[in-house]
């Protein structure tokens, strides 16, 4: 044992360390890293990490206002999905979200638009039971699918598709 002390104890960071190139290749490794992973985007400036479909600019990502009652015309999603129900109101480009489901994750509703902003997401992070609106402005020509689901993290997110509508 004696010996393996002295062996250890005997190197020296100066002997064995990387070399100089090798160190500055890391230190711009390490320096990039922080750069890219420390730079607050969009939806992650107030320290929360939304949904990386959010970091689109043919995005729009609300988080709703926890209300009492939807509107509009609703389906929820199957049991796999949360049980997230989702309403429409169609003539006020509001979008009603339920938590259906104790799961922890957040309920989410998505529109999907073929003119103007391609993806809406409206979350629910309030408690399962609640309601949450979030408030769109589409373009009405648009054909728009409606899903719902759970946002589990900041990269998965299930979504069920629910149905399909056009205000022509």
């Amino acid at each position: 044992m004696s010996r393996m002390k002295r062996a250890l104890v005997g190197r020296s960071s100066s002997r064995v360390g990387l070399s100089r190139r090798t160190q500055a290749g890391l230190l711009t490794l390490v320096a990039t890293a922080a750069t890219v992973f420390g730079t607050a985007t969009p939806s992650m400036a107030d320290g929360d990490q939304y949904w990386v479909g959010c970091e689109s600019a043919s995005s729009s990502c609300q988080t709703g206002v926890k209300v009492s009652y939807p509107a509009g015309v609703c389906t929820t999603a199957s049991s796999y999905y949360g049980s997230t129900a989702v309403c429409i109101d169609y003539y006020g480009d509001w979008v009603y979200v339920k938590d259906g489901d104790a799961d922890g994750f957040a309920a989410m509703a998505h529109i999907e638009a073929d003119a103007g902003v391609r993806d809406r997401y409206c979350r629910n992070p309030h408690t399962a039971g609640t309601w949450a609106r979030c408030h769109f402005d589409w373009s009405e020509s648009a054909r728009k699918e409606v899903s719902g689901g759970t946002l589990q993290n900041y990269a998965t997110m299930p979504l069920d598709y629910l149905w399909s509508f056009s205000n022509n």
